[in-house]
């Protein structure tokens, strides 16, 4: 018997009653429960997502074949200013509810705000946001990331950011870095320093433009 998918995780942005880029989350959904369930009905999210009328919130559904659970939870963002470049072969091609993996490996690099994960050299995310780099005219993001995020894909079908293999030696042709995720929607951090371990401590500074 096959083993059975662990419960799938869906945050979406709720503010002042109002939830954020629906579509996007539901498309996720809907293909997530296609691909792993064999499922093509719709958890219709628009009826069951009832955000409280005030305040900033990102709302947790955990779902398989139904839904288990809905929270709203009081947002703060987490400030950001440093990532260390880490090489790991995680998958997390879909958002499952379970991030021990993730977890335990920003655990291991405590020093630093957050991790930047690479594979074979090749940027993909950091452990909790799609990331992209600015070269003076244009947004790039890694176009293969840890996970297909809702926000890296309404930017790209905006226009506003494009898809490109990101080697870490591609690091110092760009000036400036954003992460993105559902709550956060596309922020540029400013000042950020990526450190990279080799034979030395080294590391990559994007400051104030």
């Amino acid at each position: 018997m096959p083993k059975r998918p662990a419960l799938l995780l869906e945050t979406i942005r709720c503010e002042n009653g109002k939830a954020f880029h629906l579509s996007y989350h539901q498309d996720r959904v809907d293909k997530s429960r296609k691909v792993l369930l064999s499922l093509h009905d719709t958890l219709r999210l628009s009826d069951i997502i009832t955000p409280p009328p005030q305040g900033l919130y990102r709302c947790r559904i955990l779902y398989d074949e139904h839904i288990h659970s809905i929270e709203y939870i009081p947002y703060q963002a987490k400030e950001i200013s440093t990532l260390k470049i880490v090489s790991s072969a995680i998958d997390y091609d879909f958002k499952y509810a379970n991030r021990d993996a993730l977890n335990a490996l920003s655990t291991l690099h405590h020093e630093v705000d957050d991790i930047l994960i690479t594979q074979e050299g090749y940027i993909r995310d950091t452990s909790i946001a799609n990331i992209a780099f600015y070269t003076g005219k244009v947004w790039h993001t890694p176009k293969i990331p840890l996970l297909y995020g809702t926000m890296r894909q309404y930017y790209i079908d905006q226009g506003l950011l494009e898809e490109k293999a990101i080697h870490i030696t591609d690091l110092a042709s760009y000036t400036q870095v954003a992460l993105m995720n559902a709550m956060i929607g596309f922020r540029t951090i400013n000042p950020m320093i990526i450190y990279h371990s080799k034979d030395k401590y080294e590391s990559y500074h994007f400051p104030n433009p």
